[in-house]
């Protein structure tokens, strides 16, 4: 008799039963979308900061600093949008609402809005 391999996290996949390995593979690509998203967002960051850019100092660091922490919180929604999108399909329930992807649209206007008005400032 087979025993049934452990899954991380047992949380998600102790519950219902298994979906259509499509669905599940479609929810993995979005997780790793996200997570190519956080890393960007970290990485616009970084450079706003590394780059010497004929720019406001306050602007540029204020920018940075959103830039680096949209990466981090799109990173944990990764996560949870993955968990909350794999506990749906195995029950066979509604997909969950995005839960923090206004946030981050909001945030990259912001700070795009921050990197502008610097360089406007700086051209002064």
């Amino acid at each position: 008799m087979s025993e049934t391999p452990r899954r991380f996290p047992a949380s998600v996949y102790r519950l219902g039963d298994e979906p259509d390995p499509r669905f599940s593979l479609a929810n993995e690509r979005t997780f790793l979308a996200w997570v190519r998203t956080a890393l960007a967002l970290m990485a616009a960051g970084v450079a706003l900061e590394a780059l010497e850019l004929p720019e406001n100092t306050g602007f540029r660091l204020a920018a940075a600093l959103i830039f680096v922490l949209l990466g981090l919180l799109a990173a944990v929604h990764a996560w949870l949008s993955w968990v909350r999108t794999e506990r749906a399909l195995r029950r066979s329930s509604a997909l969950p609402a995005p839960a923090t992807a206004l946030v981050i649209v909001v945030g990259v206007v912001v700070a795009v809005g921050l990197v502008l008005v610097g360089f406007v400032l700086e051209l002064r």
